[in-house]
């Protein structure tokens, strides 16, 4: 009997990356999905495919969506400074300008359409709302009540094939991740979080903070490199 097929949210970062692992640890042949949309990291792009090689996945497995022009209004995807140097207590206090407005409605919505067709009923996502931004697409309500729409605006979910959407990031700490990602074998040297796109990665802005504390709280020394001092 084959493993049942996931489509996994995979951005090349070292959540999406632990949370691909994790799906094959779990026993699922894995579709990572990709989304280029006009995102100032998009060296991120480039990290997700040498994660799937990493992992062993067919070269062609990884499937990117080109939604560039597609979301407006953010900091990610347009002029506006990427905030830095934010206190890691303030961080989820509001909604920062890194917000990319929908962007998770839309890409589980193209993730169930692509899986759908694939007889996949798993979706995986590494949404995190314990050290996070302040994204509101990304707390288990988000999780549940899509879920809900997606199995009553489909045929798999009209049929009782119903998605799961797997979030199994969602309530740990981001030493947690990584500890989680180190035992799965996650090759973190091989990921880039930092949001303005920069190699080596900028360490202020909010995405490269939380990653930095992530690997202190795990006791390890993260191995991809930033500009001045950890």
């Amino acid at each position: 009997m084959s493993n049942p097929k996931a489509v996994v949210l995979l951005s090349g970062g070292m959540d999406s990356a632990t949370c691909l692992a994790v799906a094959l640890a779990e026993g699922y042949e894995a579709y990572p999905i990709a989304f280029r949309y006009g995102q100032r990291h998009a060296v991120e792009l480039e990290c997700a495919a040498r994660v799937c090689a990493h992992f062993g996945l067919p070269a062609d497995r990884l499937y990117v969506v080109d939604l560039t022009g597609a979301f407006r209004g953010s900091a990610l995807t347009g002029d506006a400074p990427v905030p830095t140097g934010r206190p890691l207590g303030a961080l989820a206090a509001h909604i920062p300008a890194t917000y990319v407005p929908a962007r998770n409605i839309v890409f589980l919505s193209l993730a169930a359409a692509y899986a759908e067709p694939l007889g996949a009923r798993d979706i995986f996502i590494g949404v995190n709302a314990v050290d996070y931004s302040g994204y509101p697409d990304c707390r288990p309500e988000f999780i549940s009540a899509f879920t809900a729409a997606l199995n009553l605006g489909t045929q798999a979910g009209e049929e009782r094939r119903c998605f799961r959407i797997h979030t199994p990031l969602v309530r740990l700490t981001k030493g947690q991740i990584v500890r989680l990602g180190q035992a799965l074998g996650v090759p973190f040297h091989l990921t880039h979080s930092c949001y303005q796109g920069t190699v080596p990665a900028c360490g202020v802005c909010d995405s490269c903070q939380l990653r930095l504390k992530g690997f202190r709280e795990a006791g390890l020394e993260d191995p991809i490199p930033y500009h001045g001092v950890k």
